[in-house]
């Protein structure tokens, strides 16, 4: 017996109506894109290893799926690092491309290799599919869809200002009341490193505050033991773990813990012109916060970090982050080209919908109705007619068989089509259709105009 095909962990396959909820989402997302002026681009699949390595930090490498070499991958590899089975040494020897992680890293490379063709500052926004070799679990896979919107080519704080709108304006579109955007800034982590003492451990600090949400506050103040920051700075950093108040409140308590720190007061300045600026402006239906054990574990974030939480009582991660970076393109050559962006996690986002009831029903509907097929000649009548309904954008279609007509209307059901349309002698020589309501069983003949008004 031949075994039951299966898909790799963290993958899913998609079913008709999953796949229309998610175009659904899609096209609320690219319309809100489009209407800040993003413009659209693509990058391919995979990038090179080197494009990719050594841009997310050492947790994000290890993250990476590496495309094996083709043909005889195993002939040119160093006989020790295989005898040794050194698998850092040789995979870099065996693999020399791999799938995307994101899409900021390879959007920071399109900048570079078409910095020449490109209109400064520039306003791209991308969603296409990113890969990561993490644990699955609720509302985490190892392939899925980022949709990213970015600028690139100016340090103004109103891009991040304009940016917390484009998620509220998406999330309000959706339906989505009660979202909270976080707001934090690597600067002030910087200072916080620095007034403590710990610059030197600025990227293992904020590696593990990042995790606070997921493994707690001992969690995350043993593994800064771990990485050598001391006792003495985590007592300096204490008041971090319960830092409460209302905005501008959390930015005094911040201008105080960082008066002796450039970096960080200059972190509290961005944050006070953004905050300032989106509260005078107003957001529809989300909630701005001001969050300063948020850190995105990401290097090359440099001032201004933002983290999308859904409402309350949905058990669910961040449904989308972002934030600035001064230098990404730095990485390729290309210095003094600041850029900040967001992305909207879809899956999660979907699944916030999903739990919520906020799909409109229209979202999955099928054809509007089923032609039944009695025949060549019927079939023939039927598929004139469903020419001119198709060119009135009407969503209609014939059974394909001329089966027991009992069947017809089974399939009809179970495809959830609201009306049938029954073609026999009659109304050929009437020129006429019988249309049918599925659903109260309400039954009567139509002309072609007719059918195209009701079916409207």
């Amino acid at each position: 017996m031949a075994q039951k095909p299966s898909i790799p962990k963290g993958t899913r396959d998609f079913s008709p109506a999953e796949v229309a909820k998610r175009n659904y989402i899609f096209s609320i997302i690219k319309s809100n894109f489009e209407k800040f002026g993003y413009q659209p681009i693509e990058t391919p699949t995979f990038e090179n290893s080197e494009t990719l390595m050594g841009k997310y930090g050492e947790e994000g490498d290890r993250l990476i799926f590496k495309i094996l070499n083709s043909g005889d991958y195993l002939a040119k590899t160093n006989e020790t690092f295989l005898t040794e089975k050194n698998s850092l040494k040789l995979t870099s020897q065996i693999s020399e491309k791999a799938l995307r992680y994101d899409l900021t890293v390879p959007f920071a490379r399109y900048v570079v290799q078409h910095q020449n063709e490109i209109e400064f500052p520039f306003k791209r926004y991308q969603i296409q599919p990113v890969w990561r070799a993490d644990r699955p679990q609720k509302g985490r896979f190892r392939e899925f869809y980022q949709c990213d919107a970015d600028v690139v080519g100016s340090t103004s704080l109103w891009q991040e200002v304009e940016l917390v709108q484009l998620y509220d304006s998406v999330f309000s579109t959706l339906g989505l009341e009660g979202v909270t955007i976080k707001i934090n800034n690597r600067k002030i982590l910087s200072g916080i490193a620095e007034v403590i003492g710990a610059s030197d451990k600025l990227i293992d600090f904020t590696v593990a505050l990042d995790k606070l949400d997921k493994i707690g506050e001992d969690g995350v103040k043993k593994e800064m033991l771990e990485k050598g920051i001391s006792e003495a700075a985590l007592e300096k950093v204490q008041p971090l773990f319960n830092f409460t108040g209302t905005i501008s409140e959390k930015i005094e308590k911040l201008s105080a813990l960082l008066s002796s720190s450039a970096e960080g007061m200059k972190g509290v300045e961005e944050l006070q012109f953004i905050c300032d600026n989106i509260m005078a402006l107003g957001l529809d239906k989300s909630e701005l916060d001001l969050d300063v054990t948020l850190a995105r574990g990401l290097n090359y974030y440099t001032g201004a970090i933002f983290e999308v939480s859904a409402p309350k009582g949905v058990a669910m991660g961040s449904i989308g982050g972002g934030g600035r970076y001064d230098d990404l393109t730095g990485i390729f050559g290309l210095k003094n080209m600041s850029g900040v962006g967001i992305s909207f996690g879809l899956d999660r986002i979907y699944l916030v919908l999903e739990e919520l009831n906020l799909f409109p029903q229209t979202v999955t509907s099928t054809s509007k109705a089923l032609f039944l097929n009695f025949g060549h000649e019927e079939a023939l009548y039927s598929m004139k007619a469903i020419a001119q309904l198709r060119k009135e954008g009407i969503k209609v279609e014939m059974y394909p068989d001329n089966a027991k007509i009992g069947k017809q209307f089974q399939h009809a059901d179970k495809r959830g089509i609201p009306f049938a349309v029954i073609v026999g002698g009659d109304e050929i020589a009437n020129n006429q259709y019988a249309l049918k309501d599925l659903a109260s069983g309400e039954q009567k003949k139509v002309s072609l105009d007719e059918l195209k008004e009701l079916l409207k």
